[in-house]
C-alpha cells in the first residue's frame, strides 16, 4: 500500500501581499497552509529576518491561545525554512458575508455582541490581533465567533494596540457594512460584559475612543 501523502493540495483561499493561504488536507485533517511572501523591496537578509520574526510570532500566538477557550485554528506544522504554517481549517463563514447577506437584525445584533466578547477574551489572554476585520472573523453553524489570521498579532501588547484592534474593526464596519449602523455599539457592549481578567477593559475602550477621535480629527 502506498503511503498517504502528508499534504494534499486544495484551492487557493487568499493570495495577498503578505502571504498565500491554501486549503488542503494535512495527514487526513482539513487544513490551511499559509506561506509568507518575500518582499522584493527589502534587502534579502533583512527580509529573511523579518519574515522569520513574524512567522515565529504567529506560531507562538496560536500555541499561547490554544487553551484559552477562544475558537482559533490549531497549529499543525511549522517550517522556518519555507516560512510556512499549517493550521486546522475552521468551518465558519466570514462575518463579512453574513453581515452583507443576512436580513435577520436580531441575529446580527447577537453576533456583534458575541464578537465583542471574543475580542475581550483575546485581549484578556494577552494578545492583540492587528488586523481585526470582518474577513478575519468567522461564524460557524452554531453562531460561534472564530478568529483567524494572527500574522500581525502581538503577545503582551500595549494598551494602544488593544484599542487599535477595536478601531480597525470599527473602521471596517463603517466602510464595508454601513447598513448596520449600530454594529460597533453592540461589539463594545459585548466587550464590556466579557472576561474580567487581563488589562482593564474600560481603559482599552477609552483608548479606542481616543484613537477614533484622533482619526476623525486628522480625517
Amino acid at each position: 500500500m502506498e503511503d498517504t501523502p502528508q499534504w494534499v493540495l486544495g484551492e487557493i483561499l487568499h493570495d495577498g501581499a503578505e502571504a498565500r493561504t491554501i486549503a488542503g488536507i494535512w495527514l487526513g485533517t482539513d487544513a490551511v497552509m499559509k506561506i509568507r511572501r518575500p518582499k522584493g523591496y527589502r534587502h534579502p537578509s533583512l527580509d529573511n529576518s523579518l519574515t522569520k520574526r513574524r512567522l515565529f510570532a504567529e506560531a507562538r500566538i496560536l500555541v499561547h491561545l490554544s487553551k484559552s477557550g477562544i475558537s482559533i485554528p490549531e497549529l499543525l506544522d511549522f517550517d522556518e525554512k519555507t516560512a510556512t504554517l499549517v493550521m486546522t481549517r475552521l468551518s465558519g463563514a466570514p462575518l463579512f458575508d453574513i453581515l452583507r447577506d443576512s436580513k435577520n437584525q436580531e441575529r446580527i445584533t447577537q453576533l456583534m455582541y458575541s464578537t465583542g466578547e471574543e475580542i475581550r477574551k483575546l485581549h484578556s489572554s494577552g494578545v492583540s490581533h492587528g488586523d481585526l476585520t470582518t474577513h478575519n472573523l468567522l461564524c460557524n453553524e452554531s453562531d460561534t465567533i472564530q478568529i483567524i489570521d494572527f500574522g500581525l498579532g502581538r503577545l503582551a501588547p500595549e494598551i494602544e494596540a488593544l484599542g487599535q484592534d477595536l478601531q480597525v474593526l470599527s473602521e471596517c464596519l463603517s466602510a464595508s457594512h454601513p447598513s448596520h449602523e449600530n454594529a460597533m455599539e453592540h461589539v463594545i457592549e459585548g466587550y464590556r460584559k466579557g472576561n474580567e481578567n487581563g488589562p482593564d477593559k474600560n481603559e482599552i475602550i477609552a483608548r479606542f475612543e481616543e484613537i477614533r477621535g484622533r482619526v476623525r480629527y486628522h480625517g
